[in-house]
């Protein structure tokens, strides 16, 4: 993984020439929260991006996760929590705020299987229901990798379905996230940050 740990603030930044804006990646285990004109930019596997936008003031954020089991449900709370504080020291109210939720595609692989991304998706609309966040819109499960692009400013989220991976930097990258989480719990929630 790119960083120290998961739950970190994406640091991939580009010029998105398709969209004439300044673009930033955020991969497995990372979020990314904004008020400015970006573009933000996920390619989901089995991984789930929950995007929130505080519409009325332009602001919104994504991040990008799975939980391989049960156990790893602190993982989920601790990295939506982490999106929805940096949302609001950009200026978001949180009784603003709304979801729109991508990703959690099968992967062939045996350790993404469906009951992982099942899992994320429950995890997520029942941590949504509990914080009172609408669900505006959302598009889950499925055969396919997505790619998503996600307008802070507006709340508009584009969705590309990837019918062929043209490499396997995707699964990849989510093998590596997973395998981190696994070691993670391993150690347990607290040692999982010592240095």
């Amino acid at each position: 993984m790119k960083g120290e740990t998961a739950g970190a603030i994406a640091a991939t930044r580009y010029f998105d020439p398709d969209f004439q804006l300044p673009a930033v990646k955020v991969l497995p285990g990372e979020f990314y929260a904004t008020a400015q004109d970006q573009v933000l930019v996920s390619a989901l596997g089995s991984c789930v991006a929950v995007c929130l936008f505080d519409r009325q003031r332009g602001i919104g954020g994504v991040n990008q996760f799975l939980l391989p089991d049960l156990a790893s449900v602190h993982h989920g709370v601790r990295i939506m929590e982490q999106l929805i504080d940096e949302l609001l020291r950009e200026g978001a109210r949180r009784h603003q705020l709304a979801a729109k939720v991508f990703g959690a595609g099968n992967l062939p692989h045996e350790l993404l299987r469906p009951d992982t991304t099942l899992r994320t998706v429950e995890f997520v609309h029942s941590y949504l229901d509990t914080e009172g966040l609408p669900l505006l819109a959302e598009d889950v499960m499925g055969a396919q990798a997505r790619k998503v692009y996600i307008f802070p400013s507006s709340g508009k989220v584009l969705v590309k379905k990837l019918k062929n991976l043209h490499n396997d930097t995707i699964l990849q990258r989510e093998l590596e996230y997973f395998l981190y989480l696994k070691r993670g719990e391993a150690l347990g929630p607290y040692d999982l940050f010592k240095e």
